[in-house]
């Protein structure tokens, strides 16, 4: 009988918490042990009154742009707080970013139109860029993220408002969980996003912890976490693909493979 390709393998996950199962399972489902450090806290907004009046005004919109589940989840909610339906004509049409964010959009009740078939912003912007002039756009997402689709889409001629849905915040616990995980080897560190990578650095300072960990390679889930990895000085030694959490497992097992 073969063994398991990833059997007694120490693999950091890094994901926030409550997210963490799907990456967890499925490397333990290949002999791995996950060593949860969950750096991401998602947190409310600084206000959700921009977001609040985008779904009062939800019908003057004709996309709508998710690209997270934690994005829908801030959008459902709110949606229910202000007594307004997520379904019906008035709705406008969604687009979202990966196949996780689709299903739980669609468990929502959103009619999800459009999910591109690779799990990046540029991808979205690349399916939607030439039906968007002259179309009014919500885009709905975490704090401080990156403008490449506002920017694009804005040039293609749409008018696009976007509203913070929530915020990735640091959780208390880190430093301490990170000092835990580190006591014993680790064979390899997953960031499934660029808030990841960025919030693993600041745990690592907050505790004290040299930066990036020596002799551990990092595996991505996707071009743009392997962009801020590399800004932060920790390259990684594989990229997922396809960019979502089968292609991330099998990366992992790839890279563990290349040692």
């Amino acid at each position: 009988m073969n063994a398991l390709p990833l059997a007694s393998k120490r693999v950091l996950v890094t994901r926030g918490a409550g997210q963490v199962a799907k990456l967890s399972d499925g490397l333990r489902a290949l002999g791995a042990i996950p060593v949860e450090v969950p750096v991401l806290e998602i947190q409310p907004p600084e206000s959700y009154q921009p977001l609040d009046a985008a779904v009062r005004a939800l019908s003057s919109y004709d996309w709508i742009l998710l690209t997270s589940t934690n994005a829908v989840r801030a959008l459902v909610e709110r949606a229910a707080v202000a007594g307004v339906l997520l379904s019906g004509d008035a709705v406008p049409r969604v687009a979202v970013v990966g196949a996780a964010t689709a299903a739980t959009a669609r468990a929502a009740g959103l009619a999800v139109s459009l999910v591109p078939e690779r799990y990046v912003a540029e991808s979205l912007v690349a399916a939607l860029v030439n039906e968007i002039a002259g179309k009014r756009v919500l885009l709905a997402r975490a704090a401080v993220a990156r403008d490449v689709i506002p920017d694009a889409l804005r040039a293609a001629g749409a008018v696009v408002d976007v509203v913070d849905a929530y915020r990735n915040g640091i959780s208390e616990t880190a430093p301490e969980l990170l000092r835990e995980a580190l006591a014993e080897r680790i064979d390899a560190a997953t960031f499934t996003s660029s808030s990841s990578a960025t919030h693993l650095a600041e745990v690592a300072r907050r505790a004290g912890i040299a930066f990036p960990l020596a002799g551990v390679p990092a595996i991505s889930i996707g071009p743009i976490t392997s962009e801020t990895l590399r800004e932060v000085g920790w390259p990684p030694v594989v990229e997922a693909d396809p960019h979502d959490i089968p292609g991330l497992i099998a990366a992992v097992v790839a890279a563990l493979e290349l040692r």
